[in-house]
């Protein structure tokens, strides 16, 4: 009960300044990082993991990797003021084990502050989709 206590009084000190915190949703586990997810809500994590499987969809099919550059933006549905992108900034198409891995950069903007995290994403052969690895 304590814990709880405290955790609420931890919640109402950071909403009053000004701090929003979220807990990542299971649908954005293997899309998005903590450091993005938890400054997003839940819709704003599903448009944030769009625009990432959005920027890593290859030009052609999704047997060629994305190009370097190749981006998508979303702006928030259910907050003013929050806006991301989501930025392919390096292929290594040569990775151990057959996988297609690329660096992708998600850039977020909440009420003015930005935060940008790097993520390392791969395929396996015959994956239509990106993963985030650890």
């Amino acid at each position: 009960m304590l814990g709880g206590l405290i955790g609420q009084g931890l919640g109402r000190a950071a909403g009053s300044a000004g701090v929003s915190s979220y807990f990542p949703i299971a649908d954005v586990a293997g899309t998005l990082t903590n450091a993005i997810a938890c400054k997003l809500d839940p819709a704003e994590q599903k448009q944030a993991a769009n625009a990432t499987i959005e920027a890593t969809r290859g030009e052609t099919s999704d047997v060629e990797p994305p190009p370097v550059g190749a981006s998508s933006s979303w702006t928030s549905e259910t907050r003013e003021n929050v806006s991301g992108t989501s930025t392919v900034v390096a292929r290594n198409d040569n990775d151990q084990g057959g996988m297609q891995c690329i660096t992708v950069s998600d850039v977020i903007i909440v009420n003015g502050e930005e935060t940008t995290a790097n993520k390392r994403m791969c395929r396996k052969p015959g994956q239509a989709r990106y993963a985030l690895m650890a």
